[in-house]
């Protein structure tokens, strides 16, 4: 039985880290793109066959501690009445935003109905892999699922639709919030009755707020969503700078950090609070000597305690398998 994920979000000493990659089931491995030549994406991860055989590549390549299923973080907009498609070269389209209050959904459709085939995806992998690795269940978190639903399409790094609708719109953005909140308790709640052993939850937009407005009206609706699951959980958001603290006390298990956080003043600042993370993902993109340095230099720095080695955000398209492979290879090698 490989628990190691599990461990080392529980805080424990493991005889070494356990290492996965987000995005790791993708366009750098050569089958993945041969696989996605036959269908779209939202025909990929909601065909529980084919979504499967995407996730195992990466097992079937490096056997990572972790398989993350192959799903996206906008499945959630279904069961709110949101159509979403993923145009090539655009990213996800939504079709019909939310532009006001009026527009914010009353509540959503049954997750388990509408969604049957996420849970069926993470039935099978569970016959697949058993507990030879742990499989991660997501969802996107509050802020960054209103973002999407706001702008309507990729809105650029600085999420300018989703921030001008909070100061117009003050009540409704806490409604919509709220909304998006109360379907992804739901789903997660699925996935871990599907088999899911970890969740992590990508509120990657919510760096984005003041620490202020974290507190105020995203924290609250990450500690009732970390409330709802009994696995160990993760939270993710990019650029924390000045809210460690905050993402700490959101109710998560580890605080996943990205590449711009240096790991060893995050692990001073937060204690005890498992990390994970977080190799700037473009290191992949050098030789393989200079991948396995800095990803050493990383598990040195997060300590042999309650550390996940991860990317600091998804891993790029461009990447060699071989790095990827010497990034879960370097983990594996390390001896406690």
């Amino acid at each position: 039985m490989n628990d190691l994920l599990v461990r080392a979000a529980r805080g424990e000493r493991t005889e070494r880290p356990p290492v996965w990659l987000m995005r790791q089931a993708g366009r750098y491995i050569p089958e993945y793109r041969e696989i996605r030549a036959d269908y779209t994406f939202k025909e990929a991860i909601s065909t529980p066959e084919v979504a499967e055989r995407i996730t195992l590549l990466p097992w079937e390549i490096f056997e990572p501690d972790g398989l993350v299923m192959f799903s996206d973080i906008l499945t959630v907009l279904e069961p709110l009445g949101l159509d979403y498609r993923i145009e090539s070269g655009v990213g996800p389209v939504i079709a019909d935003p939310v532009e006001g209050p009026d527009d914010v959904p009353a509540g959503h459709a049954d997750v388990r109905e509408e969604l049957d085939y996420v849970g069926a995806l993470l039935e099978r992998l569970d016959d697949s892999v058993g507990d030879r690795t742990s499989l991660i269940g997501f969802a996107g978190g509050p802020f960054t699922l209103a973002a999407y639903a706001v702008a309507g399409e990729p809105a650029g790094k600085k999420q300018l639709p989703i921030r001008r609708f909070r100061v117009e719109h003050p009540d409704a953005f806490a409604e919509l919030l709220e909304r998006f909140a109360d379907v992804v308790v739901d789903y997660l709640e699925f996935q871990v009755e599907a088999g899911a052993d970890v969740i992590q939850l990508f509120d990657t937009y919510a760096g984005l707020l003041t620490p202020d407005d974290y507190a105020a009206f995203v924290q609250p609706l990450h500690r009732r969503i970390f409330e709802a699951v009994d696995v160990p959980s993760i939270v993710f958001s990019r650029n924390p700078g000045g809210k460690l603290d905050l993402l700490a006390d959101s109710g998560a298990d580890v605080v996943s950090l990205d590449w711009t956080v240096d790991v060893a003043d995050a692990r001073a600042e937060l204690g005890d609070v498992p990390v994970q993370g977080n190799l700037d993902p473009t290191y992949l993109l050098g030789d393989e000597q200079f991948v396995r340095e800095k990803t050493r230099q990383v598990i040195e720095k997060a300590g042999p305690e309650g550390h996940i080695l991860n990317l600091g955000h998804g891993i790029n398209r461009n990447t060699p398998v071989e790095n990827a492979t010497a990034f879960v290879e370097t983990a594996k090698e390390v001896e406690r």
